[in-house]
């Protein structure tokens, strides 16, 4: 493919997909003990804290709802009333922060003035793009648009052949799971960002192209994209009305 040409998935229909992914959440939390969702929820929760600190509110709300909701679980599962005074109060503590945040962005939103900026550094990891999108993904989305001239490597796809043949694949992959694909090609544009009909954009600095390619098919990251090592870039989050203002 020319390095100037873009893939563009204009419509990308999902009814199901939101309702997958939580089913896959709580089966994995049904099948955990008392003790260990209290471990994970004590893990999501620093992580929201850390997030909040940093100002990332809306990575920190996702947060701080799951820990939310494995406290819940670990507080039905409790017979200790002196444990369900204590996790009743953190639960609404937490609950009262998650509130204030949500209100913060709603008012961002609102304004036009949502900006987040995340720098991922060479060789870092934890940056898969469930990481990166899932905060930005919820019940409203049904289509997503990606702009992106240079998916064109061996480990996205090689070739103008090869490419064509991987992405016919995985649009009829996408329609098992009722998600429509659609493809235009372009020689002319060099944007890159992904939006969301929820009204989120996000730019990245290198596309979808900032992952290094691994040494091999038994090396780590290899299928673990939060494993995988990341070339430095930065990632730019808007949400739609303040593009419209800016």
């Amino acid at each position: 493919m020319d390095r100037s040409e873009k893939i563009t998935a204009p419509r990308a229909r999902s009814r199901k997909r939101n309702a997958v992914g939580f089913r896959v959440c709580n089966s994995a939390a049904m099948s955990q003990s008392t003790s260990e969702k209290e471990n994970s929820a004590v893990t999501v929760l620093k992580r929201a804290i850390e997030l909040d600190n940093d100002s990332r509110f809306q990575n920190s709300l996702v947060c701080y709802q799951e820990g939310i909701d494995l406290l819940l679980q670990v507080l039905k599962a409790t017979t200790n009333d002196t444990k369900k005074i204590h996790y009743r109060q953190k639960i609404a503590n937490y609950m009262d922060r998650a509130e204030e945040i949500k209100k913060h962005l709603d008012k961002l939103k609102e304004d036009g003035k949502y900006h987040e900026q995340i720098k991922i550094p060479e060789d870092a990891t934890g940056f898969s793009y469930e990481k990166l999108f899932k905060p930005y993904l919820d019940q409203f989305v049904t289509e997503v648009w990606v702009e992106d001239p240079y998916i064109r490597h061996v480990h996205q796809s090689g070739g103008n052949s090869q490419q064509s043949s991987s992405l016919d694949e995985i649009k009829q992959s996408l329609q098992s799971y009722g998600v429509t694909l659609e493809l235009n090609h372009s020689f002319s544009i060099h944007d890159r960002e992904i939006r969301f009909n929820n009204g989120w954009m996000i730019k990245i600095g290198r596309g979808l192209d900032y992952f290094k390619k691994t040494q091999g098919r038994f090396s780590i990251g290899y299928c673990d994209f939060d494993l995988r090592q990341c070339h430095e870039t930065t990632v730019d989050i808007f949400h739609i009305k303040h593009t419209k203002n800016s």
